[in-house]
């Protein structure tokens, strides 16, 4: 069985909206698209670069799905990331979409059912952004990998993936993470069960057991 990855870019208050560019999402009148690229070096573009070549397919909200297949078919394959999204498999959570324009995709209208034989069909399913889409994962436990690339500034506004009703989960920290030049830090975490509350913190020693 493979597993489904999460890749996530956001800033220290949690805002993934628009990381791209100015226009990438303005929805609710988001003022900062385009925060991402002050903070990014040659280190952690290689770090994410690497990490694009482990997709084996795509799983992406319908938001989402529709701003890459507006731009990434009608890139060059000399570039490694269009080259890789345009080759693997697509699939794109919508109860809408009838006839998608990206070559290779497929249409998903009962996540919960069909994800899983998507993560049963490939090694690592990644999805990019599509914060919908992500909660509805969470929700149904089929989030087995979260790398998250946490930046160095805070909005103040903007859409938030762990806002208010997100279902309880642990995760445990499974790479060391990585620090880059311009700040931002790379976190690969993993579920691990349920969350564990209620510690006396007099109780905990040094080593935190």
């Amino acid at each position: 069985m493979g597993v489904i990855v999460v890749d996530l870019f956001v800033t220290l208050d949690g805002v993934y909206q628009s990381p791209g560019s100015r226009d990438e999402d303005t929805e609710g009148g988001f003022p900062f698209g385009g925060w991402q690229g002050a903070y990014t070096d040659a280190e952690s573009g290689a770090a994410i670069g690497a990490n694009i070549e482990r997709v084996d397919a795509l799983l992406l909200g319908r938001k989402t799905y529709d701003i890459w297949a507006a731009y990434w078919p009608f890139q060059s394959d000399d570039i490694p990331i269009a080259a890789r999204f345009n080759a693997v498999p697509k699939f794109v959570a919508s109860h809408s979409l009838t006839d998608p324009s990206w070559a290779g995709t497929t249409v998903v209208t009962e996540v919960a059912a069909e994800v899983r034989g998507i993560r049963d069909r490939f090694d690592e399913t990644h999805v990019v952004g599509s914060g919908d889409l992500v909660r509805t994962l969470l929700r149904e436990d089929l989030v087995d990998r979260i790398n998250l690339w946490l930046y160095p500034i805070a909005l103040g506004t903007g859409k938030r993936l762990f806002a208010e009703g997100t279902v309880p989960a642990a995760f445990a920290l499974v790479e060391p993470p990585l620090a880059f030049p311009k700040g931002s830090v790379q976190l690969v975490y993993e579920r691990a069960g349920e969350p564990v509350t209620g510690v006396d913190m007099s109780t905990v020693d040094e080593a935190g057991a």
